[in-house]
């Protein structure tokens, strides 16, 4: 049985899960204890009592154990891509890729830790100096999901520590694997006891208990709506930061004048890959009606040649849906667009493989509008709409008509378009001839609107979130 993690000791739970391969229910990965809520508590105050020492560690020690972390994830990524392949769901490329990333993250971090610098400046008044400087907040709590099972704790974990923070760490129940991978590669580098502490379980019994906990002064939440707002509630309760990654419904323009090719792939990349299972995924794809036809008559024949398998095998291009609940909820969707009078144009059937999986056809509808549920709500599947409209200023005003506000992208060869796009979306994150989903380690992720609240992840800017400014006045 895989263990929680507190205060450097690995330890057992109530009870266990079974973590299920989605590309075959008959491969069980493991059993991964659940923690009680007296556990979660436990590691929180483990996390506090280490606070004091990692917050006024040396920066090289720091950069050190990131560094052997992050050394380490590269080395096996064809063996953690392949837990996380099985695990998640994802093809195994792209769970080799996702590892890379996690490594390439905690390599960007141990950098940052040896780059740690405040602001000496004079003060308005004579003889006084100023010193600005940035301090950690304190004990975080890490909430992540299952979608990017390594990706995302490590770009939460690996800048909470670089700053001198200690850490309660909470996986999305689906996918404990990776999550306990890497905390074992960071307590074997030499990370000191209390400082990272692993908890898995359920979000109403583990994370209930650090919402509720006084002693975390931060957390870093990726997940839905609702528990956002859960989260948001309770740490205003306890009047601490936190941070919210919580989805899009992003748009994907596409203009007369595109690269019919260009904006096919990038359509199909955004709206199918990772199986739709990323919320920087594209389901509503606008289009202008002088490409319309042509566009759709392209993505059919595209979406023919998509090979959905096991996630493992070669030759896979789309993986299986995670569970059993997100496949029904992927169904259920598809039987409301056609309820709302969408076209189902292609796909959109469940499928059978050689082992017993959650497979589902990509759904495109067409015929679409902006007002239907389809096009309204996150699905979080392979399912995209495509939604005809007169011209770019009418693709302009649809693409912003969402409470979301995440990511959205264009296709076109027109600079004018592409420059005032890129200024008048309102997203966090704008791609041009580019796929919606897929960022860069060192720069900063983030939405708009009911996507995110907080300040960004990733890169530099994650010092935002993970310390406190400290302004010291001192008498010449």
């Amino acid at each position: 049985m895989f263990r929680n993690f507190i205060d450097g000791e690995w330890v057992l739970g109530t009870d266990a899960s079974k973590n299920i391969n989605p590309s075959n229910t008959n491969d069980v990965i493991g059993d991964y204890a659940r923690a009680s809520a007296d556990d979660a508590l436990a590691a929180v105050a483990a996390a506090k009592a280490a606070f004091p020492a990692w917050s006024r560690s040396g920066i090289l020690e720091r950069h050190q154990i990131l560094k052997k972390t992050a050394d380490e994830i590269i080395a096996r990524k064809d063996e953690l891509g392949r837990l996380l392949s099985r695990e998640e769901g994802k093809t195994l490329a792209e769970g080799i890729g996702e590892t890379v990333r996690a490594g390439q993250i905690f390599d960007f971090f141990a950098g940052e830790a040896l780059r740690l610098a405040g602001e000496v400046i004079p003060s308005v008044r004579p003889n006084i100096g100023v010193e600005i400087t940035r301090e950690p907040v304190g004990v975080v709590g890490i909430i992540t999901p299952w979608n990017f099972p390594i990706a995302i704790p490590a770009w939460k974990i690996a800048p909470a520590l670089c700053y001198g923070n200690t850490v309660v760490f909470k996986p999305a129940e689906l996918v404990p694997g990776c999550s306990w991978a890497i905390v074992d590669i960071l307590h074997r580098a030499g990370l000191p006891k209390g400082v990272l502490n692993l908890v898995m379980g359920k979000g109403s019994v583990v994370g209930q208990a650090m919402l509720d906990s006084p002693d975390i002064q931060a957390i870093t939440f990726t997940g839905s709506v609702g528990t956002g707002k859960r989260v948001a509630a309770a740490s205003v309760e306890h009047n601490r930061k936190f941070q919210l990654e919580m989805g899009g419904k992003n748009p994907f323009v596409v203009l007369d004048d595109a690269e019919l090719a260009v904006a096919v792939e990038a359509a199909v990349n955004s709206a199918f890959f990772s199986t739709g299972q990323r919320c920087t995924a594209s389901s509503r794809l606008i289009v202008t009606e002088g490409i319309h036809d042509k566009f759709v008559a392209a993505m059919g024949e595209r979406m023919h040649g998509l090979v959905v398998d096991d996630a493992l095998k070669a030759g896979t291009h789309i993986g299986p849906v995670v569970d059993q609940g997100q496949l029904n909820q992927d169904t259920d969707y598809i039987a409301i667009g056609k309820q709302e009078g969408a076209r189902l144009a292609f796909g959109g059937e469940l499928i059978a493989r050689d082992t017993p999986g959650f497979y589902l056809q990509p759904a495109l509808f067409t015929e679409a509008t902006n007002r239907m549920r389809i096009s309204r709500e996150e699905i979080f599947g392979p399912v995209a709409a495509v939604i005809r409209v007169k011209d770019y200023d009418e693709a302009l005003a649809v693409a912003n008509d969402t409470r979301f506000g995440l990511s959205s992208g264009i296709a076109t060869t027109s600079l004018k378009h592409a420059s005032h796009f890129k200024r008048n979306s309102e997203a966090g994150m704008v791609m041009v001839n580019l796929p919606t989903a897929g960022v860069d380690f060192h720069v900063p992720f983030g939405g708009r609107k009911g996507s995110s609240y907080g300040s960004r992840e990733q890169g530099k800017y994650a010092a935002e979130f993970y310390t406190t400014v400290k302004t010291a006045y001192t008498l010449a």
